[in-house]
């Protein structure tokens, strides 16, 4: 996160992109990095698109491991509900994936 940070940061943009890719490895609890934010520190677009980080990483192919499936995604979410991951995005995640029927084209850039 920090090099996309560094990167990004003196870009003007209308939304803070650079403070978004620096935080989305945060976690609520405060064991993500590279800040350790906690709660309402961590900005609400880093909290969404880490949540889509760790769906991606779970139910992708990885190259220390095949993909895992988005079923076992889905639940690590919803395990760390409330936890790890912002109660209200995770909702609406599994919302998206259980009953609005989207899907993860996995594997098209493999």
């Amino acid at each position: 996160p920090k090099m996309g940070y560094d990167i990004l940061k003196s870009i003007d943009f209308y939304h803070p992109v650079a403070q978004i890719i620096l935080q989305h490895h945060e976690r609520l609890d405060g064991s993500g990095y590279p800040n350790n934010l906690k709660g309402d520190e961590i900005i609400l677009e880093a909290k969404i698109i880490g949540i889509a980080d760790v769906v991606e990483a779970i139910s992708s192919n990885r190259p220390y491991r095949p993909a895992l499936g988005i079923d076992v995604a889905l639940e690590e979410i919803s395990k760390n509900k409330g936890i790890l991951y912002d109660p209200e995005v995770v909702d609406i995640c599994l919302k998206l994936f259980r009953e609005k029927g989207f899907e993860f084209k996995i594997d098209e850039f493999d």
